[in-house]
């Protein structure tokens, strides 16, 4: 039977859950195989450990139930255990999930994945998203003969090698020449991007970023980016880990009609299991291949990359996707809880402090304090009242198991958190209401 959750946060305490994260962190560095699943991401003995989960629904060890947002970090976008999913898999289960040589499974899912993704040539598979990310990003540099990578400043996360995380606050161990390499330019400014491929004239290998994030690309953008890349001779590259199947089952690509030179894909692709995808031009994609004269690059060789299980995920995932019209609603339900959590905030006076941002298939939410700036103690206070109200979410990300009743019930736990949120601006400190420290960002120089 599931825990009440109580009125008052103080009185919501998680006593297995907070022994859970000791043993975690004495075996664990950081508690975590994620940073961003991290405690200090929580606030204080408030971190739920997850038992398990359906639906939209999980349960933590201490016997609550509670709503999910961003699940997997935004990978399960079905739902947890989603009974399509889970069938394929269980179909392969007892037929092997590696093997000396490729499988068929193998030819069946780049078959599918391209005919889903049709602006792709070709594909390879591996687990995990940082890998493909620097996989394409090699390609570019061995294509062009060129050193630097030139990544959008403006999106958040790239991949765990050193040529994105030298530029993160957690540079440490990364060899400064490493990092030196790494440019930024801002999204949605084509003049800025142009000038640094001016100052860096034909040492800048590609252009790698998110289609769109928050906000959607400036009219013109995309393609202005596109003709860019041409003119100046280096590799466009969208990293579609968020906006694969979110924005579209063939990706922002799809959505917007730019074509990138080279993708990457994860996350939704495998609904929770460990999938991801380098797609591309196949003048490119073939460098790493054997049919061609030319220098071979080492692009992806992986011994989990094909794993038969993962790859009927994601052929269950993209099947569900296309015939269920799951984008479609995806961005119905988030629209639907955008409205209700701007409702909420309005009606309780914090509608300038508590802002939802975003696709409707990807919302995410900023806490602002008395002077409308981003604040992790207002962050640490709204997800304290969310937790005790049986809502995980630190994000507002949805999965299409969620329904009408969730969302609802979503929205009254909001309305009763900026109800507090009122009480702390009033106070012009929100201090009494975190019963702890603050919440912290993921990427900081000092533990």
């Amino acid at each position: 039977m599931d825990t009440e959750h109580t009125e008052e946060t103080e009185e919501f305490v998680l006593p297995r859950s907070r022994q859970a994260n000791e043993r975690l962190h004495a075996m664990i560095p950081g508690g975590a195989h994620t940073y961003a699943k991290g405690d200090d991401q929580y606030p204080e003995n408030l971190a739920p450990v997850i038992s398990h989960g359906r639906g939209a629904h999980v349960w933590d060890i201490d016997g609550n139930r509670y709503i999910e947002y961003g699940s997997g970090l935004r990978s399960v976008s079905l739902g947890h255990a989603h009974p399509r999913v889970i069938e394929a898999v269980r179909q392969e289960l007892d037929r092997g999930s590696n093997f000396v040589r490729p499988s068929i499974v193998e030819v069946e899912a780049a078959e599918r994945f391209l005919a889903t993704v049709p602006t792709a040539e070709m594909v390879k598979f591996a687990k995990n998203g940082s890998d493909v990310t620097t996989a394409a990003v090699r390609l570019a540099r061995a294509v062009t003969g060129r050193p630097r990578v030139a990544v959008c400043g403006d999106h958040p996360f790239f991949s765990v090698d050193d040529w994105f995380i030298g530029t993160t606050p957690m540079s440490a161990g990364i060899p400064a020449a490493t990092t030196e390499l790494t440019l930024a330019f801002p999204y949605g400014d084509l003049a800025a991007t142009e000038e640094l491929l001016t100052r860096y004239q034909d040492e800048v290998a590609c252009l790698i970023l998110e289609p769109a994030g928050h906000t959607e690309p400036p009219p013109g953008y995309l393609v202005g980016l596109r003709e860019l890349a041409d003119r100046h001779g280096c590799v466009l590259i969208f990293d579609e880990m968020i906006t694969g199947f979110r924005w579209s089952e063939a990706g922002a690509q799809g959505l917007y009609g730019v074509v990138p030179d080279l993708s990457t894909f994860g996350k939704a692709l495998g609904n929770g299991f460990a999938v991801a995808a380098l797609a591309g031009r196949r003048e490119l994609m073939e460098r790493g291949g054997l049919r061609h004269s030319g220098e071979r690059v080492f692009l992806l060789s992986t011994t989990h990359g094909a794993e038969t299980h993962s790859l009927a995920a994601a052929m269950a995932v993209q099947t569900t996707y296309v015939e269920e019209g799951v984008t479609a609603r995806l961005h119905a339900l988030g629209e639907r809880l955008a409205a209700g959590v701007r409702d909420a905030a309005d009606s309780m006076g914090v509608g300038d402090h508590v802002v939802v941002r975003g696709r409707a298939s990807n919302l995410v939410f900023a806490t602002l304090d008395e002077n409308r700036q981003p604040s992790q103690e207002y962050r640490t206070l709204f997800l304290r009242r969310l937790l005790a109200g049986g809502v995980l979410a630190p994000s507002f990300v949805v999965s299409s198991a969620l329904d009408d009743a969730d969302i609802d019930r979503t929205v009254d736990v909001v309305a009763q958190a900026c109800a507090v949120y009122r009480k702390a601006l009033d106070a012009a400190d929100p201090t009494p209401w975190l019963a702890g420290r603050p919440v912290k960002p993921v990427f900081r120089r000092l533990a």
